[in-house]
């Protein structure tokens, strides 16, 4: 014996689902339906179409947008692994309370931070040739030039990052140039 496909409507019948009344009726409605739209050549208009089209288009726009924010977090966070990755590898070696180092206080978020650095290097974060970056919970001390490149990707990295001072002066120009300056004169 072969199967034949049967209709939905068939099934349903067969199940026990639906009475062939109801069967019936709901033929003689689709009849009904047809015949009016051949003879008003007008379409009618299925709610349940129009919903389903309207809750994908939702649910499509909300798609977008929560792919948008995981592109721009994922952005974020390379750029971070950059910026990580261009400090760790150019960070200037410190000789954290030795003898010779000077304490140089810098503002990171209102507040008041201290770093240990020899008197050369603070000499050079003065005039601009290095600057202070976080790293995490720490601080490190990098040149200008990669100083430059992490301001481009992240500049809440950036503590603190002089101008370059111009060293050349007219002297003419300065009323205090006979005045000497102390030695021991430390900001």
């Amino acid at each position: 014996m072969s199967k034949q496909k049967l209709s939905l409507q068939d099934q349903l019948l067969k199940s026990g689902l639906v009475s062939a009344a109801q069967a019936k009726s709901a033929r003689s409605d689709k009849r009904k339906q047809t015949q009016q739209q051949r003879k008003n050549n007008t379409e009618v208009v299925d709610e349940t179409k129009e919903l389903l089209q309207k809750t994908q288009a939702e649910k499509l726009q909300k798609d977008r947008e929560l792919n948008q924010l995981r592109k721009q977090q994922e952005e974020q966070k390379q750029i971070a692994a950059q910026v990580k990755q261009l400090i760790e590898l150019n960070r200037q070696p410190r000789n954290d309370l030795s003898d010779d180092s000077l304490a140089y206080n810098f503002n990171d978020n209102n507040k008041i931070k201290r770093l240990y650095v020899s008197e050369a290097m603070r000499e050079q974060i003065v005039r601009g040739r290095l600057a202070i970056v976080k790293l995490g919970q720490d601080y490190e001390v990098v040149p200008a030039d990669v100083a430059n490149k992490i301001k481009s990707r992240d500049e809440t990295s950036i503590m603190v990052f002089n101008e370059p001072v111009i060293t050349a002066i007219d002297n003419n120009a300065d009323p205090y140039a006979d005045y000497q300056i102390p030695d021991d004169l430390i900001w």
